[in-house]
């Protein structure tokens, strides 16, 4: 791929490989990952891919990605995308110039990527740094924890809510999906890149260690959860919690016990006509706003 604009056929091209043959897995696997270096520069250092990388989809997405400092690799956009692009490809080739973009037709992009339609123009990044759990917690006040989140459109919707709705950080529990799939990027409308988030605990249990590391920054935690003695999400004590975390379970299992357990207090959104409780990204939406913090 040359390092300028160009139109072709997928090739063997190892810089097409995120967009093309290369799983979400695979782009965070180190080992992967220095063969695509290798593929691309025998020469160069093999390990220098060896942080991962990730594919943002839409210039909105890829904008966002750009903002928050996320260093591209290379581009790949449908040639009727290319007017609309031209001030985002400007804004890839300053962070970095030896970024390639790739020019392509619509058949060309349904034969590179395998997908029937994007919306808009792909663009890999290299991951940025994780960030220090402790740092991110300095100075937060609202607080979502994530516990084994696996469906990707929810894990974008509770990304959009918190981005709009005053979360200050988003915690990931070791089996919880990663939020810089592109599909998860994509319908957080790129708040991924502006909400902090890392991840929080061990796979066994990650409660145990984690919501004890919550409390000794200063949380209160509430896992959202169905129990009889559970409090009201619009109880005053839960807004008016200096530093709180609220803890939201994966669809269908919902939190583990030891997780309800563990934490302060079981909090529950009242329900009518029978529903026991909503989509956990609808419901993120709700405790977000019951819950803000005013000032």
């Amino acid at each position: 791929m040359n390092k300028s604009q160009t139109s072709f056929l997928a090739g063997g091209d190892p810089y097409l490989a995120p967009f093309s043959s290369m799983t979400d897995g695979q782009l965070r696997d180190p080992k992967q990952l220095v063969g695509l270096a290798r593929a691309i520069d025998p020469e160069g250092a093999p390990e220098r891919l060896a942080s991962g990388l990730f594919v943002a989809e839409s210039v909105n997405v890829i904008d966002r990605a750009l903002n928050a400092g996320c260093v591209p690799f290379a581009v790949l956009t449908d040639r009727r995308w290319l007017a609309a692009s031209e001030a985002l490809l400007e804004k890839v080739h300053a962070a970095n110039p030896a970024a390639p973009v790739a020019v392509v037709s619509s058949e060309e992009m349904r034969s590179i990527t395998g997908y029937e339609m994007t919306r808009g123009p792909l663009a890999a990044f290299h991951r940025p740094p994780k960030p220090d759990l402790a740092a991110l917690l300095t100075g937060a006040h609202r607080v979502a924890v994530l516990e084994d989140v696996t469906n990707y459109t929810n894990i974008g919707a509770i990304f959009r809510s918190a981005a709009a709705l005053g979360i200050d950080a988003v915690l990931l529990t070791p089996a919880c999906h990663d939020p810089l799939f592109r599909r998860a990027s994509r319908v957080s409308m790129g708040t991924v890149f502006q909400v902090p988030w890392a991840r929080i605990g061990h796979a066994r249990d990650w409660a145990a260690e984690g919501v004890a590391r919550l409390r000794e920054a200063g949380f209160v935690t509430a896992a959202l959860a169905l129990a009889d003695n559970a409090l009201s999400i619009a109880d005053t004590r839960l807004k008016a919690a200096d530093k709180l975390v609220l803890v939201l379970g994966t669809e269908g299992d919902g939190l583990a016990a030891s997780t309800i357990a563990a934490c302060d207090w079981t909090v529950r959104i009242p329900m009518h006509h029978g529903v026991d409780s909503l989509n956990v990204a609808a419901a993120s939406a709700v405790a977000f706003w019951e819950t803000r913090r005013e000032g």
